[in-house]
Order: C-alpha cells, then sequence, then structure tokens
C-alpha cells in the first residue's frame, strides 16, 4: 500500500537524501528545496521520461530550452503583469497569510443554505433578492426532504423489523429526489452566477475562518502579483520611474511563453506542417502566498509543457481533426504516460474544469490528479488545457479586429512580428489554434514517491514488546496532555516552550497509528522523529530508539518505483569485504554496468542490511558476489519487489540486466 501520510516520504527523503531543506545552514528558507544524489537522480529520470515521450518516440514534435528572462513586454501582452495574481488576506489575531479564494472554498455556500442568507446581506440589492428567494426555496425544500425521509423509512422499518437504516437509505434519497427535484444544482448555478459579488460578502460576512487560530477577523483583500521582480543592469533609481520600469525583467512564471516566442523560429528551421508541437523542460518562479505539503507547491519548480499547434476550426479540412478531438486525444495520451510509469489507475483520475474554474484564455480544461496520503488528498499532476489561438495571437502586431474582439485583446503595436502559418494546400495565412498538456517535474516526482511507497512485515515482533510499545505510548500521550496545557496557561505565545495546537495533533496521529501497530511501527517512528508537536517532549526521546529498532528489525520499507525511474539501477555487493578476490570480481561487475546504466558497488554492512538500504532508496536489482562466485562464474541477482533469488553468469549478466530493467 502506498504512503499513508506525506509525513513518511518528508522522513525519508530526508533520511535517504532524496530531498533536503534549502539554505538549511541558515534556518532554511521557505518553500526553496534542494535535491540530493538520488533526488537529483530521480528528477532527471522523470524529465527524461517526459522528453522521450515527447521528442524521441513522436515524430510530430521537437525541443527547445528558452531563457528564463525575457523582455518585461512579453508578460505584459501575455496578460501575467496585470492579472497573474492571488488574492490575499491577513489574520488580524494572529498575523497568519492566506490565500483569500482557498478560505471562501471553506464555506460551503452549495451545502449551506444559511451561510449563503448571511452571505447576501453583504450582496447588492437586486443579487439579495433573488439569492434570499432561493435561500427561503432552499430550505423549505430541504424541510420537506427531511419530514419525507423519516417518515418513508419509518414505513420501511414497519414491513422489514430490525432493519439497518443504512439498507434502504440511496433508494429513499432517489425516491425524495423524484418526489420533489433536486435543488442542488440551482443553487450552485446561482452562486456560480454571482461568483465574484459573494467571494467579496463571505468575508464581510465573517464567514470564514483562520485556519491557524480560528478567528473571522481578517484584513480586506488585495492582490499579490505572483511573480518574481528583478532588473537587467544596474539601477539605482526608485520603483516605477522610468528607467526602474526600462530594466524590469521577471523571473518566468511558466515556460509556455518563450515556446510561444520562437515558434516561428522553430516553424522556419524544422521546416514543419501543422499539426506539430514545442516541448521544453526548464525552471518556474511563482511567488506563492500559502506553498506548502513539501514539495506539492514551491516557489521554485520545473515544468515539462508542451504547446502543440493545430489547425483553426473554420480552415479543417474533411477528415482532419478538431480541436476537441486533439484535446481529448492528449488528455488520453497524458493519462497513459502515468499509468505506464506506474501509477495505480484507482489513485489517478481525469477531471474537466467547469466554466468557473477556466483560466480566461482557455476553451477547455482537464486536470489529470492524483489521490496523494493524508490530508492533500486528490491534487492536480497534470493540467491539459486547450489554449486556442489566444497566445499566439497576443503576441501578434497584426491581427484581424474581429479576433482581437473575440479574444478580449487589444491591438499589440510593441510586437514586430506576427506569429501565423501560411498553409501551403490552402493557399491562407492564419493563426493556429494551441493544446497544451503541462505537468511539473517537481510534482511529478513527489508523486511517484507517494505511489512507490511501501511497508512490508517481514517478521512478526513479539506481542510482548508491541504491549510494552502501547503502554509507553500512552505514557507519551498523557504526558503531552501535561505540557499542553501548561503552554494554554501562557498568555504570551512567544513564550510557549510547547504549541498546543501541534501537540493535539500529535497527539491524534500517535492514539491512532497505537491503534494499529505492529503494522504501523514505521509510522509511529517517524512521528517522533518529524512531527512538531512530539519536539521538547522527554518521553519521546526515550521511545525514539525502541521504536526504531523494532521498526528496523521487522519493517521493510521498499519503494517500487518503475525501473525508468529508479536513482540506482543496480547494487553490487561482495559478500564478504575482507575477501580480495570477492571485492575485485564485485568492483569489475559495477564498472561493466555503469557503461548503461547507474550502478554502485557497496560493501560497507553485512548483506542483509544493504539490502535493505536498495529497498529503501528503489534499487529495482541488487548483485551479490559470494564464494561461489570462484568456483562458478556465477552471480546472486535479486529482485527487488519479489526478493527472489537467481544465479546468473557474469558472460550473461549483462544482457539479463538489460532486460529486466527495459533498457533497449
Amino acid at each position: 500500500m502506498p504512503a499513508r501520510s506525506l509525513d513518511q516520504i518528508v522522513s525519508l527523503s530526508k533520511r535517504r537524501g532524496f530531498v533536503f531543506p534549502g539554505s538549511a545552514a541558515y534556518g532554511g528558507l521557505g518553500s526553496f528545496w534542494d535535491y540530493g544524489p538520488l533526488g537529483a537522480e530521480l528528477m532527471r529520470n522523470v524529465k527524461d521520461a517526459w522528453w522521450k515521450a515527447m521528442t524521441w518516440e513522436r515524430d510530430d514534435i521537437e525541443g527547445v530550452d528558452c531563457a528564463i528572462l525575457m523582455n518585461r513586454k512579453v508578460w505584459q501582452h501575455s496578460g501575467h503583469e496585470a492579472t497573474f495574481s492571488d488574492p490575499l488576506v491577513d489574520c488580524k489575531s494572529c498575523k497568519a497569510r492566506h490565500r483569500a479564494d482557498h478560505l471562501f472554498s471553506t464555506t460551503t455556500l452549495f451545502e449551506s443554505p444559511e451561510n449563503l442568507d448571511k452571505a447576501l446581506d453583504f450582496c447588492p440589492p437586486f443579487t439579495q433578492k433573488i439569492g434570499k428567494e432561493l435561500v427561503r426555496k432552499s430550505m423549505d425544500h430541504n424541510a420537506k426532504l427531511a419530514a419525507f425521509f423519516d417518515e418513508r423509512l419509518q414505513q420501511l422499518g414497519e414491513t422489514d423489523p430490525g432493519f439497518p437504516p443504512e439498507k434502504y437509505k440511496e433508494r429513499v434519497i432517489e425516491e425524495a429526489k423524484q418526489k420533489f427535484g433536486d435543488i442542488g444544482q440551482e443553487l450552485k448555478d446561482f452562486v456560480n452566477s454571482t461568483f465574484v459579488l459573494l467571494f467579496v460578502a463571505v468575508f464581510k460576512a465573517k464567514l470564514v475562518k483562520c485556519p491557524k487560530c480560528g478567528s473571522s477577523d481578517v484584513t480586506e483583500m488585495r492582490q499579490f502579483n505572483l511573480m518574481f521582480q528583478t532588473h537587467v543592469g544596474p539601477v539605482s533609481t526608485a520603483p516605477g520611474t522610468e528607467e526602474e520600469l526600462a530594466s524590469r525583467v521577471y523571473l518566468r512564471p511558466e515556460t509556455a511563453q518563450g515556446i510561444f516566442m520562437n515558434f516561428k523560429n522553430v516553424l522556419d528551421s524544422s521546416r514543419r506542417k501543422l499539426p506539430f508541437g514545442i516541448a521544453q523542460i526548464g525552471k518556474a518562479f511563482r511567488n506563492e502566498i500559502t506553498p506548502g505539503n513539501f514539495t506539492f507547491r514551491t516557489r521554485e519548480f520545473e515544468q515539462m509543457e508542451l504547446e502543440f499547434f493545430i489547425k483553426p476550426p473554420q480552415f479543417l479540412r474533411e477528415g482532419e481533426k478538431t480541436d476537441e478531438q486533439w484535446h481529448a486525444e492528449w488528455v488520453d495520451a497524458r493519462y497513459r504516460w502515468w499509468i505506464s510509469l506506474g501509477i495505480d489507475t484507482s489513485r489517478l483520475r481525469k477531471r474537466a474544469q467547469d466554466k468557473s474554474e477556466l483560466a480566461h484564455y482557455a476553451k477547455a480544461t482537464t486536470d489529470l490528479e492524483y489521490l496523494f496520503p493524508g490530508s492533500l488528498g486528490w491534487g492536480e499532476v497534470e493540467g491539459v488545457a486547450n489554449r486556442t489561438d489566444f497566445d499566439l495571437s497576443a503576441h501578434s502586431r497584426e491581427v484581424p479586429e474581429a479576433d482581437l474582439k473575440r479574444l478580449k485583446l487589444e491591438p499589440n503595436k510593441d510586437s514586430v512580428t506576427t506569429l501565423d502559418y501560411f498553409d501551403s494546400d490552402l493557399k491562407q495565412r492564419y493563426i493556429p489554434w494551441v493544446i497544451e498538456p503541462s505537468a511539473g517535474a517537481t510534482r511529478a516526482a513527489l508523486t511517484f514517491l507517494c505511489e512507490a511507497y511501501h511497508e512490508e512485515m517481514v517478521k512478526e515482533p513479539p506481542q510482548a514488546e508491541i504491549d510494552a510499545l502501547k503502554t509507553e505510548i500512552d505514557a507519551v500521550i498523557k504526558n503531552a496532555e501535561k505540557k499542553k496545557k501548561d503552554a494554554e496557561k501562557e498568555k504570551d505565545p512567544a513564550q510557549r516552550k510547547h504549541d498546543p495546537v501541534a501537540i493535539s495533533a500529535f497527539q491524534a496521529a500517535l492514539a491512532e497509528a497505537a491503534s494499529r501497530l505492529p503494522a504501523s511501527l514505521m509510522e509511529i517512528d517517524t512521528l517522533l522523529e518529524d512531527h512538531p508537536g512530539a519536539q521538547n517532549l522527554e518521553p519521546v526521546k526515550k521511545l525514539k530508539p525502541k521504536v526504531n529498532k523494532l521498526a528496523e528489525d521487522c519493517v521493510r520499507v521498499v519503494l517500487k518505483l518503475h525501473p525508468k525511474l529508479a536513482p540506482v539501477k543496480v547494487a553490487v555487493f561482495p559478500l564478504a569485504r575482507n575477501k580480495p578476490e570477492l571485492v575485485d570480481i564485485a568492483q569489475r561487475v559495477s564498472r561493466e554496468l555503469r557503461h548503461f546504466c547507474k550502478a554502485i558497488y557497496d560493501d560497507s554492512a553485512g548483506i542483509g542490511k544493504l539490502y535493505r538500504r536498495q529497498d529503501e532508496i528503489g534499487t529495482p536489482l541488487c548483485v551479490t558476489v559470494d564464494h561461489q562466485t570462484l568456483e562458478d562464474n556465477m552471480v546472486t541477482v535479486r529482485d527487488r519487489d519479489t526478493m527472489d533469488q537467481v544465479r546468473i553468469s557474469l558472460e550473461q549478466l549483462p544482457h539479463e540486466i538489460r532486460r529486466r530493467l527495459q533498457l533497449h
């Protein structure tokens, strides 16, 4: 089973050298991460898998690598300088900063007519009148549903004494909908149509609460631009002056604009015809208000983006694919890519964005979402957007007035070119439409780690040790309760030695994990080591080594990464490091394997520990040189997932490794 919580991935990443906090010697820097030896390899393998799928396995895609810094006018005409921002609010009580749209999503206006009624008090009269009538209608509807529901369940119970209510629940709900109709969609349509007004109103009505302290007292919303700003050349004048504006540039927030800038260059140099694509992998930067969840949302990340250029609808000939068909085809292709690299279909879904979610330039967007562990839940790992002809038109000098009006664009007098395409078959020029599959390499690496993480009980721990462990965990929870109460008595949060909220979360997580012992040994080990609520608790310090030893003895942690993604492909060991003849053969084997894959040599521990280390970092195959090798010229090859071992001749070893790793 994949990871139950993100903490398990964080702990493994730090322990085994996948990901480290950036600038750690100075306390770190919010949401910036460094990739260690294994993390760097994993990232490279993820990017290679994407690049090969796009540019090697297809004959209609070219690759580029564009500059991070671009002319400021690119971001002005793409709309980023004016609109690439998030609504920001600050909690007046605890000073925490939040994205307003994230807080808005917690108000449940669709499900709660009462909350909607309160928000409507802060809306214009016309909206109030329509909304209040809908609220009254919704409340009456809900009352009728509740009465019918109770009465119908009672009737069914009388005909089937002792029945469980759950048995008929779905049936009664369906009967109620048929009898009274479903007002839910009407309510949802109203909220969507008045979204902008309600967005402001819920804050004025104090319907949102700070996730950190629970206060409803927040500042007024203000827009916060997400682009990092810098300058080209020396600048000594104040912001907003002519000199400052002339040298102002931004770290790119996406890689797509570089591709659009090079559309003509690639078209002319590669002599491509539509449809064709341009792919790019590169760094992007967004000054996120609330980054978090490890590497899921960071301020510096890598994108893997494709812009696939197609004919506009009005120029299609019979039998040619429409933009809807191309969009659906790319959604399916990208879904299959994730599945091919080991993502289980039960944890990957396609979700079409509704109109209220769509970017201003998009005709349609489908997100591929992965079910991340713990509270993170479903999160986007890739988006496939139909961007129409918005981007190329926005950067073009000569665009028909009708198209500018349709796209809601102003004429671009700064551009020196028109990013169009000459169709030699139709003898016409036009601006192509674009389908854009866009994934984050950073988030993809996290996704594959979460999916690959498995814990397996290899030895049942003695029941007496489990009972003793539960007793000590109870003592830790009681001690934590005392520390929490002491902290709550301290009025000044800055003087508190412990965070009461963190301790409560730790107590709940530890108690829940303890109820699943012994299966949760590694999870408890991670909680004791890394949970903020466990810090500075004396009983925790005493319990940690006991849990750690028991976990090491009884649990195998294995990363079941696809061979293409595994940071190390093969590990080679001598059975005894004090035998020069075994060491020589093992080192020679690892050198030979390094000609075609990432192979390492290790003799720093006993064979059992060496296997466990490689399992934990996802190495698919281990090769052991033993005493019998000196007699029969054969080595033992162990499979990571099954732990099966077979003997292979040294002569056949490279071929067998290639076959098992799918290296062609």
